[in-house]
């Protein structure tokens, strides 16, 4: 008679797959694993539980309340439902289980908040005005927040984004996005000489990412969010400075700017215009302020 294997193999065994076979994020695997090795240690903890057909409907929502009693966040609680969702359909998948426990689970309501963003005249300031240093470190760290304004690329993207990927000839670059997507973003012709000009500078045994530290090493996901943070804190008074801020600063400027909503889902590579409707809210706010500033009656 075969031994079931413990819950613990078989989340091992979905690792490796979202890793290799899906080739999530490194980052979306971490959280995956995270996940699953927290609930994996509740059933142990509250119900001695190691084997996964043992788990049903109920103790999954006995789980998802105990975090909502730890204050847990909707949004975090809702990543762990994905989390669950996504491993349990793929025991489907391998025949380790018939039912799916998480199907009548519904995720809790997240309330809208308002994406942060730069103000136009604050990203010209830092692009036009801000003195970088003229070393190589100092050229990188501009470029870089330039392609992030212009592009609305994400962090992820950027360090991984290789000089193969940039098409001079069209002005355009490829990026390959959340769930192994590739999507091609126009860049503007001067950008473009910038990169190429970058390029030729970086140090001969440099790798084949575009943007490389002083060593020639591609940039790590610290180093970019500490410098952009650090530059943005020259010219705004922003809570939040980072590299999904400048990526909500890109979207923000082009629905302020009449862009078609369709065609920032498709620039910002959203699978769907729900995610991408956020950014109309600004649109709204503005128009709302330019009324009450305007109209004599308002």
């Amino acid at each position: 008679m075969l031994v079931p294997k413990q819950i613990s193999n078989h989340i091992e065994d979905f690792i490796q797959y979202i890793q290799y076979q899906k080739r999530y994020s490194s980052h979306t695997v971490l959280a995956y694993n995270i996940d699953l090795q927290q609930f994996s240690a509740y059933i142990h903890t509250e119900y001695n539980i190691y084997i996964v057909s043992e788990v049903n409907n109920s103790i999954l929502r006995s789980w998802l309340a105990s975090l909502k009693d730890k204050e847990t966040t909707a949004k975090s609680i809702n990543r762990k439902i994905s989390t669950l969702k996504s491993f349990f359909k793929y025991l489907q998948k391998q025949g380790v289980q018939s039912a799916n426990p998480t199907a009548l689970i519904v995720s809790p309501k997240i309330p809208k908040r308002l994406p942060n963003f730069i103000r136009e005249e604050e990203m010209s300031t830092l692009l036009n005005h801000v003195s970088f240093s003229d070393d190589f470190s100092g050229k990188t760290q501009k470029l870089v927040i330039t392609l992030f304004y212009k592009t609305g690329i994400r962090l992820s993207e950027l360090v991984n984004v290789t000089e193969q990927d940039l098409n001079v000839y069209n002005t355009q670059i490829k990026v390959l996005g959340k769930g192994n997507k590739e999507r091609i973003i126009p860049i503007d012709k001067e950008l473009c000489q910038e990169i190429e000009a970058y390029i030729k500078q970086k140090p001969s045994d440099a790798v084949k990412n575009i943007f490389v530290n002083d060593n020639g090493k591609a940039l790590v996901h610290r180093a970019v969010y500490q410098f952009v943070k650090d530059s943005l804190a020259l010219v705004t008074t922003a809570k939040k400075k980072s590299p999904h801020v400048l990526r909500h600063s890109f979207a923000t400027h082009l629905m302020n700017n009449g862009a078609e909503i369709n065609a920032v889902k498709e620039l910002l590579g959203h699978s769907s215009l729900a995610a991408t409707q956020i950014y109309t809210h600004n649109t709204i706010e503005k128009l709302k302020a330019a009324y009450k500033k305007a109209h004599p009656k308002a």
